[in-house]
């Protein structure tokens, strides 16, 4: 497989491993629903690297679409390399915007994207798949930087969508042919990823199409109508089906041409090929500064990999148009899909937000009546918050909230999906994974981590030990029982601040 180099690689290959886990802050006053929670449709406003990070705890693993629209690094955006990777060259890069002055700004944009693509894998399920829009500035640079990230086997397509085309003198001078589409790369995680064939709406009809096919099967190159297939060819199906679609008027032989044809009964839709370019990619009804991602091309690459209940990321988020397309899915099917959407600016409030309280209250004078009404729905508004330094627990600075701390270390200690429905602080149980009942001692209070450690009466209180023979994983500040005790309760000890992968006994 051809490898992609570019500066500053070896730098950013496993960065995404070192970004530090941040809290994710509840935001009430800009949500739009009775109680903020990470289980809902989310919009989280900060970097969207650690944004990304941030979410691992609680959704790697489960989310089925990701849908992209970074930065086309065309040299007239206005984005700048933000990822504090420890080396002075990246340092040097640092806020700086990749113009077209630039000679290094297909390498930042490269180090940008790869950092993210990585972490938005691991979100991924299985039969998940990630689309990505881009122009012809980025397309075969990122073609290679997605075979080394997900594989070049999970490859799916390219599909072109028309771009919004500009009127020029019939005899003005150009550098090149008109680029007339911009692409969308597919890629499933793996081989578990199946899609429903796209379709389009079109004039219902029935329609007579030929009934010959490319190939050599003997079986299929019977006599019909006293004629043979065409030389190299076959009939479409066996000799004992096509002698039941004759009895039905399904098959026939044109007076016209004289060639065998079959009956393609009238519909509503026909499957599509990789030519999208019915759908412009742009749609100027919201008036975006930066433009604005046509809502019907969303919804196309949303019910490729749909379900009823899919979770559907857009870390690129813009003004929201990947929520809205999947509100309006859900008001069309009745479907409970749920959008994750992440934007960095500080327009995530006023008009990524903004844009999806319109869309589910309602929209006065838009051309759909549904998104007139309003389409429903709610979401939960978080900012990205402070890092959860561990160390700080020695210091009792910056100490991270309960919650907070469960998710990083039930994560990091299992891999597992944390449920934070299942968090009892009273008890210290922070949930169960397949090996492991596990609990947090602790409290953002100083002189709490000073004064609590597993003692024999405390790991008593538990309770029962279940009959499945699971042990108990539990973090605290210090313990006072021996090997031989923790062995006899079934107990594993991490210390706070502690070994995440291996636990001290």
């Amino acid at each position: 497989m051809a490898t992609l180099d570019f500066k500053g690689k070896a730098l950013v290959q496993n960065y995404h491993l070192t970004v530090k886990y941040h809290e994710l802050v509840p935001k009430k006053d800009k949500s739009l629903t009775d109680k903020v929670r990470l289980d809902d449709n989310l919009i989280i406003h900060g970097d969207n690297l650690k944004a990304l990070k941030a979410l691992l705890p609680t959704y790697a693993g489960k989310v089925k679409c990701i849908y992209i629209d970074p930065p086309y690094n065309t040299g007239n955006e206005a984005w700048a390399y933000n990822d504090n990777v420890n080396s002075p060259m990246m340092q040097e890069w640092l806020g700086k915007t990749a113009d077209r002055d630039d000679l290094t700004r297909h390498d930042k944009w490269l180090c940008m994207m790869m950092s993210r693509l990585k972490l938005l894998r691991e979100l991924l399920r299985n039969d998940g798949g990630i689309f990505i829009s881009i122009d012809y500035n980025e397309e075969a640079n990122l073609r290679l930087l997605l075979n080394e990230v997900f594989g070049e086997e999970n490859y799916r397509n390219t599909f072109v969508v028309a771009r919004v085309k500009k009127n020029i003198h019939e005899k003005e001078k150009v550098k090149a042919v008109n680029f007339g589409y911009n692409a969308v790369l597919f890629y499933g995680k793996s081989d578990d990823c199946l899609i429903d064939p796209p379709t389009r709406k079109h004039e219902k009809a029935e329609r007579w199409h030929a009934f010959d096919a490319p190939g050599l099967r003997s079986t299929m190159e019977y006599e019909i109508f006293g004629q043979r297939p065409p030389k190299g060819r076959h009939w479409m199906f066996s000799e004992d089906k096509a002698k039941e679609m004759i009895k039905a008027g399904e098959l026939r032989k044109s007076a016209k041409s004289g060639t065998i044809q079959y009956l393609i009964p009238a519909s509503d839709f026909t499957l599509l090929d990789t030519n999208w370019t019915d759908i412009q990619e742009y749609d100027s009804e919201w008036n975006f500064p930066n433009g604005e991602k046509n809502i019907e091309l969303v919804k196309r690459i949303l019910k490729m990999l749909d379900e009823p209940g899919a979770i559907i990321l857009d870390s690129f988020a813009g003004s929201g148009t990947t929520a809205h397309a999947v509100l309006a899915l859900n008001k069309e099917d009745g479907g409970n899909r749920k959008f994750i959407l992440v934007e960095c600016e500080d327009y995530a409030n006023e008009i990524t937000a903004e844009r999806v309280r319109r869309v589910i209250k309602g929209v006065r004078g838009a051309s759909n009546e549904n998104l007139q009404k309003g389409l429903g729905g709610s979401f939960s508004f978080f900012e990205l918050g402070k890092a959860i330094e561990l160390d700080s627990i020695l210091d009792g600075k910056n100490l991270p909230e309960y919650h907070e701390l469960a998710r990083y270390v039930f994560y990091t200690a299992t891999g597992e999906e944390f449920d934070e429905r299942k968090v009892d602080e009273k008890r210290q149980f922070v949930g169960e994974s397949k090996n492991h009942e596990v609990f947090l001692f602790y409290k953002p209070d100083i002189d709490y981590l000073k004064k609590t450690a597993l003692t024999l009466e405390r790991a008593e209180e538990l309770g029962k030990l279940k009959a499945n023979g699971k042990r108990r994983l539990i973090f605290a500040p210090t313990k006072y029982l021996d090997q031989e005790q923790l062995d006899a309760l079934r107990i594993d000890f991490a210390q706070l601040p502690f070994e995440i992968y291996q636990l001290a006994r």
